[in-house]
């Protein structure tokens, strides 16, 4: 089941809870696996391996990378793949307020997909050993590891999803730009169309191509003028009208500044020395 990640944030942020356990399962001897839900919710974090849980017949891998929730008292199946090693951590919760709980994502099966987070899996088996310890300092470092357990995990999920967003841009735009790079385009027409400001597409471009859209723009007109000068005839003013620069001073001050010489050199050096 997919969740919003930022209702669910805003969830949490508003609902009192309190850790009822923190329990270690694995495949290995000496340690048993879980075959039903408690009576409580609880989030699992896979470590290792991969395994098949299905809760009221709706099937999650656990495997490293995300995060699955599951419901108090939930129909449990399970698939093991093979013979191959799995361990993950169930951490079980109680919402404190019992209008709240009527109403919370508790009662709801999902996953989050984190990636892989060294730094979320630190943090869970750090929870893991603060549970089992004994004391009030434990008990109160047990709920407050617990908040930045999920913190990390909703930050990984976070960005992993501006992450995918802001490639789909990406692609998107870069493709717009590749196909009508001659016409007249603009950042701001550009930012308009993809329902996106200017800093957003800015970041996106920096991020993926290292410079911004304009500077892209720019260098793929210069990189299909080098193309048209070495494979047509067409004079340098037709050249840069085709690739987008109404103005051919303009362009050829452009084509110097990115390529070292003017354009008619730039032919010239290749007219006789085309190797």
């Amino acid at each position: 089941m997919k969740i919003d990640i930022d209702q669910l944030a805003e969830h949490l942020a508003h609902t009192p809870f309190q850790v009822q356990g923190v329990y270690r399962y694995a495949r290995n001897p000496g340690v048993p696996h879980a075959d039903y839900t408690d009576s409580f919710p609880g989030f699992v974090f896979p470590l290792t391996g991969k395994i098949q849980f299905q809760f009221n017949d709706t099937p999650y891998i656990f495997s490293p990378g995300k995060v699955v929730h599951g419901a108090a008292k939930m129909k449990l199946g399970q698939k093991v793949f093979g013979e191959t090693d799995w361990e993950y951590i169930l951490v079980l919760y109680r919402i404190c307020n019992s209008e709240l709980e009527e109403s919370s994502f508790s009662h709801q099966h999902f996953e989050l997909l984190t990636g892989q987070s060294p730094r979320l899996n630190e943090l869970i088996m750090r929870l893991w050993r603060v549970y089992n310890q004994r004391g009030g300092i434990s008990k109160f470092q047990t709920e407050m590891l617990f908040r930045d357990v999920l913190n990390e995990a909703l930050l990984c999920v976070d960005n992993r999803q501006n992450s995918c967003e802001s490639h789909t841009l990406f692609e998107r735009v870069s493709h717009y730009i590749q196909e009508y790079y001659y016409q007249s385009l603009t950042i701001v027409s550009l930012a308009e169309q993809n329902n996106v400001n200017r800093n957003r597409l800015s970041y996106v471009f920096r991020r993926h191509a290292g410079m911004g859209p304009a500077q892209y723009l720019l260098k793929y007109r210069i990189n299909m003028a080098q193309e048209m000068l070495f494979t047509s005839d067409a004079p340098v003013q037709q050249i840069a009208e085709t690739v987008g620069f109404a103005d051919p001073f303009y362009f050829s001050r452009v084509f110097k500044k990115q390529i070292g010489i003017a354009p008619t050199e730039y032919r010239e050096k290749f007219i006789n020395n085309p190797s």
